[in-house]
């Protein structure tokens, strides 16, 4: 898919030469229109289709082919008809011809940015180079645009493809909540008003911070990485090669698995003597995370009150000092927080600070559960199966596929809640490698938990404690989250996870504790 930007040139003053007819002016405008437009939108699916001439499409491939190929057809006319330069049209047609030849030009290396990226990815020790680009910055300026503008368009060409590979392939799945995902992703990294992005936020966008919300292993991590990986990098002219290496400028960090002085070490880096053992200078990796660079804060509920003090002064200010120092230093990057806890609950219970999510949540992301995509779309489930299973041997194997789901459907039935999400089905899958079997998580098993728990309410051997405990061993097994269950049980949060351990653990209260 392909994006072009609305650009504001310095007109000529002499009339244009060349006049669009009334169905060229409405061909370009709808191309224009697209340019603009989400490629993970229903809209703009409709705009293929109207730009192809198709009411229906064959999928959606044959379709970006169709409309790109009408595309180049109209710009060959018009060039056949003199109009090679933005400046050879009339003043009021030059906005639909600039979007039009951007997008033509965009689609001309779509192959070639591809070739880039995956050189880059399997390449991450520095930035590789670009043997199309004197070409295709050639081509920018013999159609009228400075070379300034040129090169901000190339720049802005690679982010956009980056962009739809990490989203397209890194976020697969066809329900609703999937495609909404995508759509939502997009609009984070280009904004909904791609005008006012190219205008002046597509070298400013460090300032909005992102939330991301959903259950452990739902896939918070690849929608991390698809923003963090699709900034813009400047392309450096001299070197033939983009200044920053698109994998080098994403720095994800777990906050969970440091203790708290381990932590502010780790983020905001320390000076030599500032503890027993700092031998030595260290930088943090807010220091690490440049300028077109993001850090991915994992497990933000996880961080104490006083460490998002010193996180919120780095969003409001942009500034930080290492431990021991009292030099301050500036933060560049953007910042992408993700937590599988419920904010509103540590808000209301004076462990996740008020001031500290308004600042954090310029944009909120909810990645969805596994269980609500299968709901939503049955064959969700074996699409993630067969590339779980293309990801974990690195090709196809159909029958490896009709195992896995021959054994999900014996051992686990439609119904099966996935606690693990994705992070769950890729585990079931390489058990089914090992063992040719999975049963699931054997603690919350919620068919036979439900039936067994009925049976005995009906005879009466249950008391208060453990009717409560299996009650919400139920719900956690069904749901995920402790936080689900505190919410449906009428709990706070801390006395569900008790009592869901306390059942866990066969009823006894030293495996709770």
């Amino acid at each position: 898919m392909a994006v072009a930007f609305f650009v504001f040139l310095p007109y000529t003053l002499c009339m244009a030469k060349i006049e669009l007819g009334r169905e060229d002016r409405v061909f370009l405008s709808l191309v224009s229109e697209a340019a603009f437009t989400n490629p993970f939108s229903e809209r703009r699916a409709q705009l293929n289709r109207e730009i192809s001439g198709r009411v229906k499409g064959d999928n959606w491939l044959q379709m970006v082919t169709q409309v790109t190929e009408r595309v180049q057809k109209k710009i060959l006319e018009l060039q056949e008809l003199g109009g090679r330069r933005i400046q050879d049209f009339r003043l009021e047609d030059q906005r639909i011809v600039t979007n039009a030849f951007l997008f033509d030009i965009y689609h001309t290396y779509n192959d070639a940015f591809d070739r880039i990226i995956q050189e880059q990815i399997a390449n991450d020790a520095e930035t590789v180079g670009v043997p199309f680009a004197r070409e295709a910055l050639r081509t920018l300026k013999q159609r009228g645009f400075a070379p300034e503008l040129a090169n901000r368009y190339f720049s802005l060409f690679f982010q956009i493809r980056r962009a739809f590979h990490f989203i397209h392939r890194g976020l697969l799945g066809e329900s609703v909540s999937m495609c909404c995902l995508r759509e939502q992703l997009w609009n984070h990294i280009f904004t909904c008003d791609m005008q006012l992005y190219e205008q002046g936020l597509w070298d400013r966008m460090e300032d909005f911070s992102t939330l991301l919300l959903g259950p452990t292993g739902s896939g918070k991590g690849a929608a991390a990485g698809a923003i963090g990986r699709s900034g813009y990098i400047p392309f450096d002219e001299q070197k033939q090669a983009f200044a920053k290496n698109f994998t080098r400028t994403f720095v994800p960090v777990n906050l969970s698995q440091y203790a708290e002085t381990l932590l502010e070490s780790e983020l905001f880096g320390h000076a030599k003597g500032a503890f027993t053992g700092a031998v030595a200078t260290h930088k943090g990796l807010l220091s690490l995370c440049g300028k077109h660079g993001s850090i991915f804060l994992d497990e933000i509920g996880d961080v104490s009150p006083a460490v998002q003090v010193k996180l919120l002064k780095v969003l409001e200010e942009r500034r930080f000092s290492s431990v021991g120092s009292h030099d301050s230093l500036t933060f560049y990057g953007r910042v992408i927080a993700a937590t599988h806890r419920n904010l509103r609950e540590l808000r209301q219970g004076g462990r996740f600070r008020d001031d500290f999510y308004y600042r954090l949540c310029s944009d909120c992301i909810e990645v969805p559960p596994l269980q609500q995509r299968i709901q939503e779309k049955p064959g969700e489930l074996d699409l993630m199966i067969a590339h779980t299973v293309h990801w974990i041997l690195g090709h196809d194997n159909e029958a490896l596929c009709a195992t896995v789901r021959r054994v999900i459907d014996q051992r686990l039935g439609p119904d099966y809640h996935w606690p693990g999400n994705v992070r769950e089905l890729a585990q079931c899958v390489r058990r089914v490698i090992i063992r040719r079997d999975y049963i699931g998580d054997p603690d919350m098993g919620p068919a036979e938990a439900t039936d067994d728990l009925a049976d005995q309410l009906r005879g009466g051997r249950l008391g208060a404690e453990e009717l409560v405990s299996r009650y919400c061993a139920m719900l956690y097994g069904r749901f995920g989250t402790y936080e689900e269950v505190a919410r449906r049980a009428n709990l706070d949060r801390r006395t569900a996870k008790r009592y869901v351990l306390l059942a866990k653990n066969g009823g006894t209260r030293e495996g709770s504790k």
